[in-house]
């Protein structure tokens, strides 16, 4: 093994920790409590039922991809399967940032900042789980 790469590879299950726990936790909380965001959803889940088929009722829908947090988080927070849960997490985070945070049809202009804000950092968080999806760790190195 390299020395940099000796020195680094301890950072690797500290961010999937770190990462996976808090999908893993906000996931609980969507899952446990859905309120608003299943109204926030309804645009975004009718828009979906044109070209995908989705259960009718919007709770369901906003409990399983919460269930799908919760799941994927928790097996990235441990390492398992880390590139299929980051992947999970990335697809499952896409409707969540359209529903919840749709700043575009936000007419206040403060709040309409506070959204754009959640937006792109939902957006940056995508990102991270993408590029977690293509870490691969060098065998032998």
């Amino acid at each position: 093994m390299t020395t940099t790469w000796c020195m680094l590879a301890p950072l690797r299950p500290a961010a999937r920790f770190l990462t996976g726990s808090t999908y893993a936790l906000l996931g609980f909380d969507a899952l446990r409590e859905p309120g608003a965001r299943v109204d926030q959803a309804a645009g975004v889940l009718a828009a979906v039922r044109t070209k995908i088929p989705l259960p009718a009722d919007d709770e369901v829908v906003v409990r399983g991809n919460a269930a799908a947090q919760v799941l994927a988080g928790t097996s990235l927070a441990l390492g398992l399967a880390p590139r299929l849960s980051a992947l999970a997490l990335a697809g499952s985070l896409i409707p969540t940032t359209l529903a919840g945070h749709a700043y575009w049809t936000v007419e206040d202009p403060a709040a309409r900042k506070m959204q754009r804000i959640h937006f792109h950092k939902n957006m940056a968080m995508i990102g991270g789980l993408l590029f977690a999806a293509l870490d691969e760790p060098k065998a032998g190195r």
